[in-house]
């Protein structure tokens, strides 16, 4: 039996921890990550990330949602061209940097001294990811997928709307029954352009889905409910790239189940 899922939305996060931009379209590369996604990290306090030999650090050692919801407040945008980011705090423009210069980074440096003084272990730091390299949480998070309808389930188990923002995925895919796409480990996806993509892992959610994207509030408690609930706090799976090709907003992916 072959099982269809439909892309319903696609996001990128240039900088991890900061805001999502959604995107009409990507173009996906064998063996490569999702394109734009988690580029920068900020260091919170050295984290002996070494450029030179980079290797995957834990979420721990940077700014992130997980314990810096203050982070939410800003609205974030990369312009790839020009390597520029522009954060809005609510209607307000507070920064445009250009991150390839020294002073464009301590200019974000000086940001996140400002909006999360009380989170840092040591000097904030902007680090650029060196080619081939990505900022992900996991070692395996080339491409991350939220199934929609996991997302509405868990509204059910926590009696409130959630965003699938919450889950900071770059895929979000409708056509399977909630939780279904933990079943799909070891799977593929194709498009009808060949795009193929491997699903590797489950992704074990953590406490920044609790935090509102659009507000900043550490409103819900989503692992507790997962665990409570399915006895995992799983929901989502990463992918790698096994044959690169172009996917768009309503683009059919099928797996054989």
């Amino acid at each position: 039996m072959t099982v269809t899922l439909r892309v319903a939305a696609l996001h990128r996060y240039p900088v991890k921890g900061l805001s999502p931009e959604p995107l009409e379209a990507a173009e996906l590369e064998a063996g490569r990550y999702f394109p734009g996604d988690r580029l920068f990290a900020i260091e919170n306090g050295p984290s002996g990330f070494d450029p030179a030999a980079p290797a995957h650090q834990p979420k721990i050692k940077f700014l992130m949602l997980m314990r810096d919801e203050a982070l939410a407040r800003l609205a974030t945008r990369y312009d790839d061209a020009s390597g520029t980011l522009t954060i809005r705090e609510g209607d307000r423009e507070v920064l445009r940097a250009d991150l390839g210069t020294r002073e464009g980074r301590l200019a974000v440096e000086a940001l996140m001294r400002r909006v999360v003084p009380d989170a840092l272990r040591g000097p904030p730091k902007l680090l650029a990811a060196p080619e081939g390299f990505r900022f992900t949480d996991s070692r395996q998070g080339f491409v991350s997928l939220i199934n929609l309808a996991s997302v509405a389930a868990i509204e059910d188990m926590v009696g409130a709307p959630v965003d699938p923002l919450r889950f900071r995925g770059n895929l979000q895919v409708t056509g399977l029954a909630p939780f279904a796409e933990l079943d799909l480990v070891g799977t593929e996806l194709a498009a009808e352009n060949g795009l193929r993509l491997r699903v590797t892992k489950r992704t074990e959610r953590c406490a920044a889905t609790n935090v509102d994207p659009a507000t900043g509030q550490r409103d819900l408690a989503i692992p507790r409910a997962l665990m409570r609930r399915l006895g995992h706090a799983d929901c989502g799976v990463y992918a790698t790239v096994v044959a690169g090709g172009a996917l768009r907003r309503d683009d059919a992916l099928s797996a054989a189940a």
